[in-house]
């Protein structure tokens, strides 16, 4: 009777241990390959995981080439990790499984999920698309590209400069808009089709292409949740975008850029404000919630600190989701203390057309983030610089700091 009471016990434990799942001591550290399924398609990119010191809450990087992300603070709950991004309102909220992560990756809207995508990763996979040596090419597509993408919803077109250097079948490179870049993209090449993707927490990018006979570039590009786009690409040494100083410009008869907004503690900040009297004046058009801006952040902030002493000043004009305080200026606070921004960053009104408009009415309109306006020490506007080529597009990076320097020393000197 002893044995088929014991069996019981064995078949049919305690319901109190079946409602607590066991909740792992660790997380695997180090390298995982992660893939967000979309249509279909798995877009491929690098995790890195590592303990933090207080032995319960991870670092986790998105690796993209050169680039190491850090996203917010992890943790784990009951039986899962949850990874936030809160600057682009969303999280990566994955169960523990041996050597694997299986989840969701999550857009919200406040702490509601509005759209998901399957996640899985792997531990130890450090490969996007193919293991090394698996990938064999006989096409190199090294240089420059004219591309444009095409939105079948749409039917509009979006000119584009593909930069791209591969090694090999490694490829690395971006594409570069009147708006501003794609930021990291690494890939390969195999046989005569492109594979690249990129995640920083907003984008999550996957392009593919094909080598056509004549040479040219055909492809696909899946972009967040949603997104779709339809790519073509001709080799083209000379390819280049429009003037970015000439996109965006004072209306005629407008006069000059003025305003006031409060700033994230609620003080109001105006652009005649004696602080600003007789000093050159950087204005960044930009949201918590922008990759682009958060490279142009990175670039800024160290510049900032360098510079200041020579008589010059930064404003950010953030551009949010939302225009109440309450809810747009915890994430600029949040993004103030990320990247160690010493300069004023103002909530400026919402990330759309009318927002913008009623917000600086002297432009003609806000097309890119970041949009850069130079004020020299007269108060008059100098130069505005639409969009944002980050480190990502190597050169073109170069190339946007010197002209930056050589902007502001011109302007510094007067």
């Amino acid at each position: 009777m002893r044995y088929i009471v014991l069996f019981f016990i064995l078949l049919f434990p305690k319901h109190g241990s079946l409602a607590k799942p066991v909740i792992p001591d660790v997380v695997k550290e180090g390298v995982w390959r992660a893939t967000l399924l979309r249509d279909g398609q798995a877009l491929p990119f690098i995790l890195e995981i590592r303990k933090n010191t207080d032995g319960k809450t991870f670092s986790v990087f998105a690796v993209n080439g050169s680039e190491r992300l850090r996203m917010d603070t992890a943790f784990v709950a009951q039986d899962s990790i949850h990874i936030p991004m809160q600057l682009f309102d969303s999280e990566i909220v994955a169960h523990i499984e041996p050597g694997s992560l299986k989840g969701k990756y999550n857009r919200l809207s406040g702490k509601n999920v509005i759209a998901w995508l399957p996640f899985e990763a792997k531990f130890g996979d450090n490969y996007k698309f193919y293991k090394q040596g698996e990938a064999r090419s006989p096409v190199n597509i090294t240089g420059k590209w004219s591309a444009v993408f095409h939105n079948p919803a749409t039917g509009g077109n979006t000119p584009s400069v593909a930069n791209f250097t591969q090694k090999g079948s490694d490829v690395t490179g971006s594409f570069l808009t009147p708006t501003g870049d794609y930021r990291f993209l690494t890939g390969s090449m195999n046989g005569d089709s492109l594979y690249l993707s990129t995640f920083d927490g907003s984008n999550a990018m996957l392009f593919k292409a094909s080598v056509q006979a004549d040479g040219t570039l055909k492809g696909v590009l899946w972009t967040g949740v949603a997104g779709y786009r339809t790519w073509t690409a001709k080799a083209d040494p000379d390819a280049k975008l429009p003037d970015a100083t000439k996109l965006t410009f004072l209306k005629p008869g407008a006069g000059e850029v003025n305003f006031s907004f409060t700033d994230s503690k609620g003080q109001t900040v105006s652009l005649s404000d004696a602080a600003f009297k007789n000093k050159v004046v950087i204005l960044q058009i930009m949201g918590s919630w922008c990759p682009n801006c958060m490279d142009e952040t990175n670039f800024l902030v160290p510049w900032y600190k360098k510079n200041k002493k020579r008589g010059v000043e930064i404003i950010g004009l953030a551009f949010e989701k939302s225009d109440n305080p309450d809810i747009s200026n915890p994430k600029i606070k949040r993004m103030i203390t990320r990247f160690g921004i010493e300069y004023p960053v103002l909530l400026a009104g919402t990330n759309t057309d009318a927002g913008t408009a009623k917000a600086l009415p002297m432009l003609n309109k806000v097309m890119s983030y970041p949009t850069t306006i130079f004020i020299d020490k007269k108060g008059k506007v100098r130069e505005i610089h639409t969009g944002f080529s980050g480190p990502g597009t190597g050169k073109y990076y170069d190339q946007f700091v010197e002209e930056f320097t050589r902007l502001t020393d011109k302007l510094l000197s007067e």
